[in-house]
This record gives C-alpha cells, structure tokens and sequence, in this order.
C-alpha cells in the first residue's frame, strides 16, 4: 500500500473515513428518524464508496511510461 500513487491513497482513506463515520452517523441517525442526520449517513456511505471505486479503477490504470526502446 506505501508504493501506491498519491491519489489512490488519498481516495482510499478518505472513502475509509466516510464509510465509517457514514455508518455512526446512521445509527444515531435511527434514534432520530425525523432528523437530518440519515440523508447525510447516506451520503457518506455513498460517497465513500465512490471514493473507493475510483481508488480501484486509478490502481488499475497504468501512466503510459516513458520506456526507451531496447531496439534503438
């Protein structure tokens, strides 16, 4: 994981830290079913998951390299 580029690191912990904080949000949320704080649990949830996906699809994706050819 330390040898990852920035921006998947980045992305990854910040989906880390939405999910979690998501999910606390929204058991206090269900305490308090007419107050605002289950569309924002939602929101985190669902953000931290497209942080996540995006950190999978960078991971997968490759920089073209800028590799000389051995012919030349």
């Amino acid at each position: 994981m330390l040898g990852q580029r920035p921006e998947v690191l980045i992305a990854r912990s910040v989906g880390i830290v939405c999910i979690a904080l998501g999910f606390v949000l929204g058991m206090h949320g269900l305490d308090y079913p007419d107050s605002m704080w289950l569309p924002t649990a939602l929101g985190l949830i669902v953000t931290g998951m497209v942080a996540q996906l995006f950190a999978l699809i960078r991971s997968f994706m490759r920089a073209p390299e800028n590799k000389k050819d051995p012919k030349l």
